[in-house]
């Protein structure tokens, strides 16, 4: 039994954690999209009713997912060292570095434009809600490239691509047997 342990990584243990060459970016990233997006939440809902306790609650989940942004390209970086030996980019990796970057911006900026007015015991610019809105489809957008490098989205498109595809055969009758489709 000893043997089989020492071959079998623990979960539990720390270094399985903080050694694994890309696991760290996979993990962190969920904070800064659910604390931005939640916050954008708050924000709109804050400009539409007034009231100030939504205000602070978008403030401090911005100022969290902007403090959130900075391990999360950390670990993107050097998951790309690590995982590809630092080659040139292109495609699907690129698309989302390119938007991962942006997005860390936007997130900062709309942290900012909250900063400035809240020091000062004013209200943040209205426009800001359309760049709140712009920064969500950036970062969702960021999100969908990563899912597809992640390898999660290839098994769940592969099977809807499936059915979507048999679904239309079999409305316009091109499916010989409805129950064992040949695609």
């Amino acid at each position: 039994m000893p043997l089989l342990t020492w071959l079998r990584p623990n979960p539990f243990d720390i270094r399985t954690v903080v050694f694994a060459k890309h696991a760290q970016h996979v993990v962190l990233i969920h904070f800064p999209i659910a604390l931005f997006i939640t916050a954008v939440d708050f924000d709109f809902i804050a400009y539409w009713t007034k009231r100030r306790t939504f205000a602070d609650a978008a403030y401090y989940n911005l100022l969290v997912a902007a403090v959130a942004t900075v391990p999360v390209v950390v670990t993107g970086v050097i998951a790309w060292q690590l995982q590809l030996e630092g080659q040139k980019l292109k495609g699907n990796l690129l698309l989302h570095l390119l938007l991962g970057s942006l997005s860390a911006v936007l997130i900062c900026l709309v942290w900012w434009l909250h900063f400035g007015p809240r020091k000062k015991m004013d209200e943040p610019p209205t426009y800001r809600l359309l760049i709140e809105a712009i920064a969500v489809l950036v970062v969702m957008a960021t999100a969908h490239v990563g899912g597809f490098l992640s390898g999660v989205m290839f098994q769940s498109e592969t099977v809807l691509d499936d059915l979507g595809r048999s679904l239309l055969k079999l409305r316009f009758g091109l499916l010989s047997n409805p129950i064992a489709p040949a695609i």
